[in-house]
């Protein structure tokens, strides 16, 4: 099976890759082309070897990837899983946020549950011997190449409201071998009859690897952290942070006031202007408020 294709029209040849290693992410649409401009940038200015490849699929038009040309990238393109008929009713946008609301936070109307399962496609990039999964909707803040060193499957814990999260996984941030059996396995798994995950890919890898590796919260920094759990927030350590929920570029943000930080951060990397020393930022006030 093949993971993906290039248009020729638009992008030419996806390029040989570089490096043995790669941080991928994955662009389902404009709004996270949007998002992938400012994480691209993060991490290029790491000056990081590693390749970067940005899985897309066809809901993106050329006018929106165009952009991340820039970024010395692999652009490459694919395609939805083969899943079934019943699989994809279930996972619907509207089946999934009815019989698992999101009740912390808002998603936006872009996002789509069953785009989430593309990437799971990272794992036929076996080209690579080591890749570092990162949401479009983050930044990387410093160095992370250490992250190719951890096992697969490795991921920071979902913390973003109470300590009591460290069981649950966050799938923004993860560290993956790619194998074409793997991925084969995990197609098998995924599409079991009646198989329903309540938070799309997050659910499933936590299910397919019970034994996952922990990486540091800071290499996948929530931002309700910033608010909810002060005390965890240090800028001088945070590696990834990741604008989980509400976007950043989102015009109607209804969080925007108590995160305003995180998103001026964000557009500093978008257009690459004023871009702050992130160590020197002031952390936020430490309060007992939301800890519980």
């Amino acid at each position: 099976m093949s993971p993906a294709t290039t248009n020729p029209e638009e992008f030419g040849a996806a390029s040989s890759p570089a490096s043995r290693h790669a941080f991928v992410t994955l662009v389902t649409n404009a709004d996270y082309a949007l998002g992938a401009r400012a994480l691209l940038r993060s991490i290029r200015l790491t000056r990081t070897p590693a390749d970067i490849v940005v899985l897309y699929t066809g809901g993106v038009d050329a006018a929106a990837l165009g952009p991340l040309t820039e970024f010395d990238c692999r652009l490459i393109e694919t395609e939805l899983l083969p899943l079934s008929d019943e699989f994809n009713a279930r996972h619907a946008r509207g089946n999934v946020h009815e019989k698992a609301p999101f009740i912390k936070g808002r998603k936006p109307d872009f996002h789509s549950p069953l785009d989430n399962f593309c990437k799971l496609r990272l794992w036929q990039l076996v080209e690579y011997e080591r890749c570092v999964f990162i949401d479009a909707d983050a930044l990387v803040l410093r160095n992370i190449d250490k992250l190719f060193l951890y096992p697969e499957f490795s991921a920071a814990p979902n913390v973003y409201e109470s300590l009591a999260d460290f069981h649950r996984l966050n799938s923004g941030v993860f560290v993956a071998k790619p194998s074409v059996e793997t991925f084969e396995g995990m197609l098998a798994a995924l599409d079991a009859p009646e198989a329903f995950w309540p938070r799309t890919d997050q659910t499933f890898l936590q299910s397919f690897f019970p034994d996952w590796h922990g990486l540091p919260v800071t290499m996948n920094m929530l931002q309700y952290a910033w608010f909810n759990l002060p005390a965890l927030w240090d800028w001088r350590s945070i590696g990834v942070l990741h604008y989980q929920y509400e976007k950043p570029w989102e015009k109607d943000h209804p969080r925007m006031e108590v995160l305003r930080p995180l998103i001026e951060l964000w557009h500093a990397y978008l257009t690459g202007e004023n871009i702050p020393d992130v160590a020197a930022l002031a952390n936020p006030a430490r309060t007992d408020t939301g800890s519980s």
